[in-house]
């Protein structure tokens, strides 16, 4: 029990490294109505994260690389938006992992993956409309300008999918390694 506890401590500080260098090291800007978003993997780094280390390991490291990553980057203002979509995108790969458990088959990740993508975009527009109202937009606005910016979260949510389904596998023999 204290060794799979110190195990998974281990393997959330590991995610949380690997996935504040994949937001830092491969990030592509663009322009957007509101906020300052770019295409990047941290996204499909939680999702793994949370796929081999289950809802409190994976969403700890989730919330540390990527909040970690606002904090030293500019975005320190709305960290804790990122944190809270990292709560609520694991929330949501937890209950579809749930539902799910008896299914294993070809896929399975592929739901999983896209479980997260598409609730990224849900979250991401949300959270949108938060920032614009921060900044003294009326809610109508808002939810355009929202609208408007959610081209990067697309192509993040599709590339969590790409991504996720891609290293599922290899990353699942690394873990049945680290595991014995």
């Amino acid at each position: 029990m204290r060794n799979e506890r110190l195990r998974k401590i281990i393997l959330a500080g590991l995610f949380a490294a690997i996935i504040y260098i994949g937001i830092s090291v491969f990030r592509i800007p663009i322009p957007a109505m509101v906020g300052k978003p770019f295409i990047h993997f941290g996204n499909s780094l939680v999702a793994l994260a949370v796929i081999f280390l289950g809802f409190s390991y994976g969403t700890i490291a989730g919330a540390i690389g990527l909040g970690l990553f606002d904090i030293l980057n500019g975005y320190a203002d709305t960290a804790y938006f990122t944190i809270l979509e990292v709560i609520a995108i694991a929330l949501l790969m937890t209950g579809a992992m749930k539902l799910l458990k008896n299914y294993h088959g070809q896929y399975w990740i592929v739901i999983i993956a896209a479980t997260a993508g598409i609730g990224k975009i849900g979250t991401s527009y949300l959270v949108s409309i938060g920032e614009a109202m921060i900044k003294g937009v009326s809610f109508n606005v808002a939810i355009v300008q929202a609208f408007l910016s959610l081209p990067a979260t697309m192509i993040n949510s599709i590339s969590t999918i790409v991504i996720v389904s891609l290293l599922y596998v290899p990353i699942k023999k690394l873990m049945t390694r680290f595991n014995r």
